[in-house]
């Protein structure tokens, strides 16, 4: 009864601690309604409106049906050039990144079977120039099957895609329920790095020490309300991803809730483990963007593909929690609930959070004896 008591009263304490420090809401709150907004409607990984030079050197009605395919198209802003040497003075000046060329003979070489097409790609950005190429292809490709819809030319091969999860290839099914692991991320471990440190700061660790309470009630009295804070900013950005954003969900939202919690568990941990090794606000909070913030941002696979990493960073990205709440985020939410890419993440996660916790028990046990 005792325990219990002191518990509700390091809980109270921290409760109003959080409440009376602007700097925690405006990081439990504010900060992920700004990486919303802005990731959800300002940043895209979509290639839109992309300048495009189009030299057709002899027009006929095939090339202007050709034509006509890209200047109804979302991807292009289509600028017409009379020669391709002017195309390629634009595309240096940068202003536009790719060019199509379609000769003299292309409408005889096309009913003969040939592809009579020339794309100049700048590759100056990787990444828009594969995605320029794509698009390009498709359009090549759309063309080329309505003609022999019509019967104007033979195709013996077709080519049919399918895209599986996310038919409308729209980044923002996958930038925005991923930005939640981001998000937890920062509540659950940049805001905890500061707790313990800033006991230390402000001489309130001395008081906690002479009090009768044991190492598990003193974390406790730290994880409970910032768990309570987190999952609650998980559940506004879910929300906020499903209704503002119509993101899909097809999966279990029980599984996200237990996915959430073990990652949040392991994320407090490591701010925990932060905030105990470091006395200082400012020093606990510059390791706790290097050692979690960053790692999340760049080595869960958020922005680049870790298939594509050098295998020693592959290695690294093994010891970063983010990475497997990632893994369960884009799965619930494209493919639904797969028990196969689930449970070894999950595992991964209550591995990670027994470990962190463990570790602060013993180093918190130790200062507070």
């Amino acid at each position: 009864m005792a325990g219990r008591r002191r518990l509700r009263g390091l809980v109270r304490k921290e409760v109003l601690q959080i409440l009376r420090d602007p700097s925690s809401i405006s990081i439990a709150v504010a900060l992920p309604l700004v990486l919303l907004l802005l990731f959800g409607y300002g940043i895209s990984l979509d290639a839109r409106n992309v300048p495009i030079a189009l030299v057709v050197e002899a027009p006929t009605p095939a090339t202007s049906d050709f034509v006509g395919g890209f200047a109804h198209s979302p991807y292009f802003a289509v600028r017409p050039f009379s020669t391709q040497r002017d195309a390629e003075r634009a595309m240096v000046r940068g202003e536009v990144g790719a060019i199509v060329v379609l000769r003299s003979d292309f409408s005889r070489l096309t009913r003969r079977g040939g592809a009579p097409i020339q794309l100049v790609v700048n590759g100056s950005d990787a990444n828009t120039a594969r995605i320029v190429q794509g698009y390009v292809g498709g359009a090549w490709q759309r063309w080329l099957a309505g003609r022999s819809a019509g019967g104007q030319l033979h195709a013996p091969l077709e080519l049919v895609p399918r895209v599986w999860f996310n038919p409308a290839v729209n980044s923002r099914y996958f930038l925005v329920p991923v930005l939640i692991a981001i998000i937890m991320t920062l509540i659950g471990a940049l805001l905890t790095a500061l707790v313990v440190a800033r006991e230390w700061e402000r001489g309130t660790m001395e008081s906690l020490l002479v009090t009768p309470i044991s190492t598990g009630e003193f974390l406790l009295g730290k994880v409970i309300p910032y768990f309570v804070l987190g999952m609650l900013g998980m559940a506004v950005s879910v929300g906020m991803a499903i209704e503002l954003f119509d993101v899909p969900f097809r999966g279990s939202f029980a599984v996200l809730f237990v996915a959430a919690g073990l990652f949040l568990m392991a994320a407090l941990g490591m701010g925990l483990l932060i905030s105990t090794v470091a006395r200082n606000q400012f020093v606990a909070g510059q390791i706790a963007i290097i050692v979690t913030f960053l790692p999340a941002f760049i080595l869960s696979g958020f922005i680049f593909d870790i298939a594509s990493m050098p295998v020693a960073v592959r290695v690294v990205t093994y010891l970063i929690a983010a990475r497997y709440f990632v893994a369960i985020l884009q799965t619930l939410f494209t493919a639904g609930t797969v028990w196969a890419v689930m449970l070894p993440n999950m595992a991964a996660l209550v591995l990670m959070a027994t470990f962190f916790l463990g570790l602060t028990w013993r180093l918190t046990r130790n200062r507070l004896e």
